[in-house]
């Protein structure tokens, strides 16, 4: 999977490139801060890692030749929007021989035109989060609003079945899932409900000719656009890339590299050393099922292969002590994921049922 999102970090003052007041989803509020769009490579059940950005530059401060000049914005950079700049990374990690089954986003890249036809020439099937408010034009010709074609398709529980966005560390994410048919035989719109809430989402869907076009895959990729969120969350807890305190383009993007490569490092190691690492107890079957006595141990996760590259540098802690601390809390933590997946077990079945 290819998972697209960007990521904001918060800034003081007005001598940052790229700075500028707006929403920054990591203070929840619109606030001084710069926007980066990210890339993530993503494989089920393996791991993630970050794997190309993009800083996105108002048009602004590319007009004035006084705050490119200050910022060192390159003379010959042009304004790209979010979706052109998915497309730009997408571009070139398809020229480093990256291939992904799906690309999947949010809003902001779904109801982008120009970035789904860039997708569709370069044959790249995707699941893009979209607007109750985004048009389709149905199998009929007949144009109608995502809202409007459930309203008018859906009604009740009409074609519509519980299935599972995969597995995740508290167990199965169970939904109820729809999809109707475009007026194009490769296009379809994929409508998630919340069991509990009844809150819907809608995803836009391509699938190329010659690809396996099933409701499972597209659900399957639907769920696994979470892990960008993660990355970027990762990286600003382990490496701290909204902590530096550069304000020009070109040392901003080379801590922007630095700590994809480092987060890459981490994940790979995490990735390859699960199997070995990974010793949780069986999950319980049934909501009444005991807890076992030895709840295991989770695989060394990303933050714990960070923790024990840095205790290999720092002299002073007693030998063996990072790793001791690591055994506990991962046990812990197994503990806990059990009984969450008992919890959800017991809420699932009453929800299914």
């Amino acid at each position: 999977m290819g998972a697209l999102d960007e990521t904001g970090q918060e800034k003081q003052g007005s001598a940052t490139a790229g700075v500028k007041r707006q929403y920054m989803g990591c203070a929840g509020r619109v606030a001084n801060g710069i926007n980066t769009v990210h890339l993530s490579y993503v494989r089920e059940k393996t791991g993630h890692a970050l794997a190309g950005a993009r800083q996105w530059i108002p048009a602004e401060d590319i007009s004035d030749p006084v705050k490119s000049l200050v910022t060192g914005l390159p003379l010959d950079l042009q304004f790209r929007t979010k979706g052109q700049l998915a497309a730009d990374i997408l571009g070139d990690a398809y020229g480093d021989g990256l291939t992904f089954d799906f690309v999947c986003g949010d809003e902001v890249y779904g109801s982008r035109t120009d970035l789904r036809e860039f997708l569709e020439n370069c044959g790249q099937a995707y699941v893009l989060r979209v607007a109750s408010s985004f048009t389709l034009t149905l199998a009929a010709g007949t144009k109608m609003t995502c809202a409007d074609a459930v309203k008018k398709l859906l009604k009740g529980t009409k074609g519509r079945e519980v299935r599972s966005a995969g597995q995740g560390p508290k167990g199965e994410r169970w939904y109820a899932r729809a999809w109707i048919a475009t007026s194009s035989p490769r296009h379809f719109l994929l409508i998630r409900r919340h069991l509990q809430t009844g809150e819907l989402a809608f995803h836009y869907c391509y699938v190329p000719e010659g690809q396996l076009l099933a409701k499972t895959r597209l659900i399957r990729a639907a769920g696994l656009r979470w892990p960008v969120e993660e990355g970027s969350e990762l990286a600003k807890g382990c490496l701290g890339p909204d902590q530096c305190q550069a304000r020009l383009c070109t040392a901003i993007l080379r801590r922007t590299v630095l700590v994809m490569a480092a987060l890459a490092v981490c994940a790979v190691t995490a990735a390859q050393l699960r199997e070995r690492t990974g010793a949780q107890a069986p999950p319980p079957a049934r909501p009444g099922d005991m807890p076992p006595a030895d709840p295991g141990l989770i695989p060394l996760t990303v933050r714990d292969v960070r923790r024990l590259l840095a205790a290999a540098l720092r002299h002073p802690e007693p030998p063996g002590h990072t790793a001791h601390w690591l055994q506990w809390r991962r046990r812990h933590q197994a503990q806990s994921r059990w009984f969450h997946q008992r919890a959800r077990l017991a809420r699932n079945n009453a929800l299914v049922n």
